[in-house]
């Protein structure tokens, strides 16, 4: 990917071809170094949960739209902000009527449980954004489901959450423009990271791009067969 400009035009918006993916807001917030491997070196790695958070997304976008008890359901709507310069594509969109209008619910789904920290409802909350600047309309809230559960979880999108969506992608755009991979640091959430073994958390140093230590490996390699393996 190319790397984006952290700041918006004068106008307050970012140019089309600056805008990135709603995705890395979550993967930023789980970790910069696997958001930087993933959108900086193009480097990806799918692994059990990946494959299942992937199968049960293209589930959702395949179901045909449909009408269900009065509610219009839209599935994989192109999203995009150029306020925040973010673009994407929801899983569920239902469009409910409320005092004479349809208003938006966003609806995205994930594999596993509710989790603690907050990036899966900035994901959403970004969509409700992206919503809210495509349509003119007030997007009050949406829903996260999850696969584990086969529950929803409703998330209001107050005004704490719709900041921490603002600065987070702020923040994507300074990572991403910077066009730096921070250094590896080992965690236990480490082991459920399907990019590990490009990510090397115990052998990769300070400020260290996965590329080039993986560069740098198979020269390694090379210059062993080249040499009798000494």
């Amino acid at each position: 990917m190319l790397p984006a400009d952290p700041l918006p035009s004068p106008s307050g918006r970012f140019d089309e071809d600056r805008l990135l993916p709603i995705s890395a807001l979550q993967h930023l917030l789980f970790c910069e170094r696997q958001c930087a491997l993933i959108h900086i070196e193009g480097l990806w790695v799918e692994n059990r949960l990946t494959a299942e958070g992937r199968q049960l997304h293209e589930r959702a976008h395949d179901a045909p739209d449909e009408t269900r008890a009065g509610v219009r359901i839209a599935r994989g709507l192109d999203l995009r902000s150029l306020h925040l310069g973010l673009i994407g594509k929801s899983d569920v969109v239902e469009f409910r009527l409320t005092d004479g209008k349809r208003v938006p619910f966003p609806v995205e789904y994930k594999r596993g449980r509710p989790k603690a920290h907050d990036a899966d409802r900035v994901q959403l909350c970004a969509q409700a954004l992206c919503l809210e600047e495509m349509l003119g309309v007030d997007v009050p809230c949406g829903a996260l489901y999850y696969g584990a559960t086969r529950r929803r979880l409703d998330v209001p999108f107050d005004a704490a959450l719709r900041e921490l969506t603002a600065t987070t992608a702020q923040r994507l755009h300074t990572l991403i423009g910077g066009g730096r991979t921070p250094r590896a640091m080992r965690e236990p959430r480490c082991d459920q990271c399907s990019l590990i073994g490009v990510c090397l958390p115990d052998s990769t140093g300070e400020e260290q791009s996965a590329t080039t230590y993986l560069a740098n490996a198979m020269a390694d390699a090379i210059a062993d067969d080249a040499g009798g393996g000494r």
